[in-house]
């Protein structure tokens, strides 16, 4: 009996001081994350604003990375093939619409870009047309991944032309170009006014909770290292 008394205390114990050094390395597992994302984020920001850089060119879309190219500011000349643009369902600061993904034929390929947003009583193409530029263009926006599949609950659906999120893929698929690139670029605001889309509504946000978690943690692990203490000498003193 005497020995069993002994025994579970010091398991618990040891357990308990296991759990410590657990919620101590999650702890500092968050603060290494929490340095990546603070750098992430400058990165993303010095690339956003940065000189305009030419677009790559095909040579290197296979080894496009988002975690490096991603809101990389690009210049790209072109003609857009608006009677192949795409409606993606879109929510703004500007309220509930539509994002403008038009093929922009280069030299060198087919790249879709984000011309923008615009509400659900502008989708008819025909309201924007000459008015919002054609010809030969030369736009300037962000580098921007491939959003597949779809929306929150959403699917996109390619036969029926509805779309939830910018994919790139599918989006070429359904239009036929089979040069497209694998990202897209919102274009930035330019002087353009109704009937025409609205660019320049690029969201550049990282969710930075790595300080709470590793707050949490080391909690988590204070509480056990006193747990510890309570099983290994609290049953010592009765």
């Amino acid at each position: 009996m005497t020995s069993r008394r002994v025994l579970v205390p010091a398991l618990a114990g040891g357990g308990a001081l296991a759990l410590a050094a657990l919620f101590v390395a999650l702890g500092l597992w968050q603060l290494q994350r929490r340095s990546w994302k603070q750098e992430l984020i400058a990165q993303v920001d010095a690339r956003a604003h940065a000189a305009p850089v030419p677009l790559p060119s095909p040579a290197e879309w296979a080894s496009f990375s988002p975690a490096r190219d991603g809101y990389r500011r690009v210049v790209v000349e072109g003609r857009l093939l608006r009677d192949d643009e795409t409606l993606v369902r879109a929510t703004t600061a500007l309220g509930s619409g539509y994002w403008v993904m038009t093929p922009l034929r280069t030299s060198e390929g087919t790249v879709l870009v984000n011309l923008g947003f615009i509400p659900p009583e502008r989708r008819d193409a025909r309201m924007r047309g000459a008015a919002c530029g054609d010809g030969v263009l030369r736009l300037t926006g962000l580098l921007r991944a491939s959003e597949p599949g779809g929306g929150f609950l959403r699917s996109n659906d390619a036969a029926h032309d509805r779309w939830y999120s910018r994919d790139v893929a599918a989006i070429a698929a359904r239009r036929g170009l089979d040069d497209a690139a694998p990202f897209f670029v919102d274009v930035e605001a330019g002087p353009n006014a109704a009937p025409c889309p609205v660019g320049g509504l690029t969201v550049i946000r990282f969710t930075d909770h790595h300080l709470i978690y590793a707050l949490t943690w080391f909690g988590l692990a204070l509480l056990s290292a006193w747990a510890c203490l309570v099983f290994l000498f609290g049953r010592r003193e009765r």
